[in-house]
């Protein structure tokens, strides 16, 4: 790897990897050399980065040639054909889609919870779903105390999570609503303004695809294989920023102060927990923050040993930009 090391971007023209960019820039990233790269459609175009204006390749093997460390934010089918390929030509692809996460052969890494599984990568990293981030990253220090013994949650995902077609379509429909025209679905097969749907995803079973993952890549970052976890993955009317209300029971006795205080001290969460002035995570809080805030943490008096409390992130950075240029980071920090 070259120091400092060759960039590039696969998917830069799309919104994930607008995100990808604007993070690499806040986080000050080092880079020697740049390269952008879409498909043949979005071969041309421009994107700004670093206050220049970097003109976008199509993606293709040639170009890989020579990358240190290649961001993959453009779907599961270019990460299956050109992730390998970096990784023959000596770089590390850190992919944000679906393809590799539960490829035992690739490590699917939240640095704050499980950074030592870079440890002996073969050129690909995995970025876990942008509801499994935020979660485990809660979580993980929870299990380290007082064990995990089940866990309950039920999403509100943003349209963003949808891709921006969803996001406009939103957008959209508030327009339509306000002018009193009849809302127009076409993305997203139920009007989603003024809605909260509990699918939208393909099913697998009785479950949808979405919770399916969140059940499996879950279980995979914490190293708990046989964790009992139900999920319910909802879309709701915002922009941008998943939130989860989560109910947790515990092997050992867990107070809710004792919890406050050691999420409060974890890397990457922000405790926002005070509910008689109405402070508690919020979507709208979070956007374009890179911390998951966590609030509502109080004793599940239902159940012994249990917790809920309720979490919100911005699922386009700390839910996928952030955490693949933290994964980055880590790579510069000690090659792996």
């Amino acid at each position: 790897m070259q120091d400092p090391p060759v960039v590039a971007v696969v998917g830069a023209t799309g919104a994930a990897g607008g995100t990808l960019l604007r993070v690499l820039e806040d986080r000050i990233f080092p880079i020697g050399d740049f390269r952008a790269f879409a498909s043949a459609r979005g071969a041309g175009t421009l994107v700004r980065f670093r206050d220049h204006d970097v003109v976008v390749a199509e993606v293709d093997e040639a170009g890989l040639d020579g990358a240190d460390i290649v961001f993959f934010a453009a779907g599961a089918a270019t990460s299956r054909r050109f992730a390998p390929v970096v990784a023959r030509r000596g770089g590390v692809a850190v992919d944000k889609s679906s393809a590799y996460r539960m490829d035992p052969e690739v490590p699917l890494v939240v640095p704050e919870v499980n950074a030592a599984a870079l440890t002996g990568h073969q050129g690909i990293v995995a970025n876990p779903n942008c509801v499994t981030i935020p979660l485990t990253v809660v979580l993980a220090p929870l299990h380290a105390r007082y064990g995990l013994r089940h866990v309950t949650v039920a999403t509100y995902q943003a349209a963003s999570g949808g891709g921006r077609a969803l996001a406009a379509e939103l957008a959209s429909q508030e327009r339509d609503d306000a002018y009193g025209r009849p809302p127009r679905r076409e993305v997203y097969p139920h009007v989603l303004h003024g809605n909260v749907v509990p699918g939208g995803w393909p099913m697998v079973g009785d479950d949808t695809e979405e919770e399916s993952k969140v059940i499996a890549e879950v279980r995979r970052v914490l190293d708990l294989a046989a964790l009992p976890i139900a999920v319910t993955t909802v879309r709701v009317p915002v922009a941008v920023g998943h939130s989860a209300a989560v109910w947790i029971e515990f092997d050992q006795p867990i107070a809710a102060d004792d919890a406050r205080q050691l999420l409060d001290d974890s890397p990457g969460v922000l405790v926002v927990d005070d509910p008689a002035t109405q402070q508690y995570p919020t979507p709208r809080a979070v956007a374009g923050s890179d911390e998951v805030h966590v609030g509502r943490i109080r004793a599940d008096v239902s159940r012994e040993n249990a917790l809920a409390l309720f979490l919100s992130a911005d699922n386009l950075r700390k839910g996928a930009a952030t955490n693949a240029v933290q994964v980055a980071e880590l790579l510069l920090e000690r090659p792996l």
